[in-house]
C-alpha cells in the first residue's frame, strides 16, 4: 500500500498542473448555440365544473371530519373530488389534432385556389370563406391584415404567430418562399405539404390511441383502490392505525406519493410539442 500513495499523489499533482495550464489558455468566445423558439405557455384555468366538485368535496370532507374526527378529510376529500377527474382525464391532444386537420384542409383549399390562377394575396383572402372552424379566427386576421395593406411577408409571419404550431410554421415558410420567388409551382408544393400534414395527423391519432391504454388502466386501478379503502374504512379496522395524528400525516404522505405517480404518468403521456422556428413579425402594424 505504501508505494501506491506517492504514485496517486503524483498523478493528482500532474493532473492539477495540466488543468491549470488548460484553464489559463485564451479561448475565443463561443458562438451562441441556436435555441428553439419557446412556445407560448397558456396558464391552466379551472372550469366551473372543477370548482363545483371542489366545493362539494369540501362540504363532504367537513362532514366526515366532524363525524369521525379524521381532520385529514378536510384536505383529501376536496382534493380527490376535484383533482382525480383532471389527472385521469385525457389531455387536450384532440384539440391539437383538430387544428392540424384544419391546417391540412386550409392548405388544400389554398392550393386549389392557386391552381385556378389567382395570385397569392387574392388566394389567401379567398380562402376565408371556406376556412375550417378551428383556425377560422387566424385566417380571418390574415385576410384583415392583407386588406389593411400589410406586406404579404409580415401578414404570413403574423399568421404563423397566431397558429403557434410547428406545422403552421412549415406552411408559413412555404408561403414566405412563394412571396419572394413568385413561382408557378406553389400549388403543387402546398398539395404535397397537405399530404404530409395528413400523414402527421394519422400518426398522432395512433400515438394517442396507444397513450389512452395506460390512462384507462390507471383510471380503473384508482377507482378500485378508492372503493376498497372506503369499504375497509367503514367496515373494518384496517385503517385504524391512521386515525392518530402521526397516522394521518403518514396517510397524507402516501396519498401525495400516489398523486405524484399520476402526475408523472400524465406528463409522460402528454409528450412535448415540436419546437417552432418562425419568430414574431418585425414590421407592420400593431397586433
Amino acid at each position: 500500500m505504501t508505494p501506491i500513495v506517492p504514485a496517486l499523489a503524483g498523478a493528482l499533482v500532474v493532473a492539477g498542473l495540466l488543468g491549470t495550464v488548460a484553464g489559463l489558455r485564451k479561448v475565443g468566445p463561443r458562438p451562441p448555440a441556436p435555441t428553439p423558439r419557446p412556445r407560448r405557455r397558456r396558464a391552466p384555468r379551472l372550469d366551473r365544473r372543477t370548482w363545483l366538485l371542489a366545493a362539494g368535496g369540501a362540504v363532504v370532507g367537513a362532514a366526515v371530519a366532524a363525524l369521525t374526527g379524521w381532520w385529514v378529510a378536510l384536505i383529501v376529500v376536496p382534493a380527490a373530488t376535484a383533482g382525480l377527474p383532471v389527472l385521469l382525464s385525457a389531455p387536450t391532444a384532440g384539440t391539437s389534432i383538430a387544428r392540424l386537420e384544419a391546417m391540412e384542409e386550409w392548405t388544400r383549399s389554398l392550393s386549389g385556389v392557386l391552381t385556378a390562377g389567382a395570385g397569392l394575396e387574392q388566394a389567401l383572402v379567398a380562402t376565408l370563406r371556406s376556412a375550417p372552424e378551428p383556425i377560422r379566427p387566424e385566417v380571418t386576421r390574415l385576410a384583415a391584415r392583407l386588406r389593411a395593406r400589410w406586406s404579404t411577408e409580415d401578414a404570413i409571419r403574423a399568421l404563423a404567430e397566431d397558429l403557434d404550431d410547428a406545422t403552421g410554421d412549415v406552411i408559413a415558410a412555404n408561403l414566405l418562399l412563394a412571396t419572394r420567388r413568385r413561382g408557378a409551382g406553389l400549388a403543387s408544393v402546398l398539395e404535397g405539404l397537405a399530404e404530409s400534414v395528413a400523414a402527421d395527423v394519422r400518426a398522432r391519432r395512433e400515438v394517442e390511441a396507444d397513450r389512452a391504454k395506460p390512462r384507462a388502466t390507471a383510471r380503473w386501478v384508482t377507482l378500485i383502490t378508492v372503493g376498497v379503502l372506503t369499504v375497509l374504512a367503514v367496515t373494518g379496522e384496517y385503517v385504524a392505525p391512521y386515525a392518530s395524528g402521526p397516522g394521518q400525516l403518514l396517510l397524507i404522505a402516501l396519498l401525495a406519493l400516489y398523486v405524484a405517480t399520476l402526475l408523472w404518468m400524465r406528463r409522460m403521456a402528454t409528450g412535448t410539442p415540436p419546437a417552432r422556428f418562425i419568430g414574431r413579425p418585425t414590421e407592420g402594424g400593431v397586433r
